[in-house]
């Protein structure tokens, strides 16, 4: 293996394990533990008026969103799947983005589009080792 393939598949597996390791424990918080942050305060109000709508309300919408962050983290672990971990990654990290910017929270959806652009470079670049 060529020096430059050892260091760029070092970043990606940097990458994809430090992906992997936040989004689990984001997740895991998000079952009423709010160790990281009040995750209730970062629902703006027109999709909290949604959550409010469904059964279990805050409490299960974040458990549902906890478990999607669990699935996707552990799928950064694989080989196999880390393209779509990436891929999922961006289309939640954008979602997410939306959502803090009803709540004027900008510098927060920044940096979580920032996110959502390594996302997509983890899923680009474990597409491209495949085809090397």
């Amino acid at each position: 293996m060529l020096p430059s393939m050892e260091h760029s598949t070092r970043a990606w597996n940097v990458m994809r394990f430090a992906y992997g390791i936040v989004l689990i424990l984001v997740g895991l918080d998000k079952f009423g533990t709010n160790l990281i942050a009040h995750w209730a305060g970062y629902i703006s109000p027109p999709v909290m008026a949604v959550v409010q709508t469904l059964p279990g309300g805050v409490a299960a919408f974040l458990a549902f969103m906890g478990v999607v962050e669990v699935v996707v983290g552990i799928l950064f672990f694989t080989r196999r799947f880390t393209h779509i971990a990436g891929y999922l990654s961006v289309a939640w990290l954008v979602l997410i983005s939306i959502n803090l910017l009803m709540l004027d929270l900008r510098d927060i959806a920044a940096r979580d589009l920032l996110l959502a652009v390594g996302a997509y470079a983890i899923a680009e670049l474990t597409r491209a080792q495949r085809r090397i």
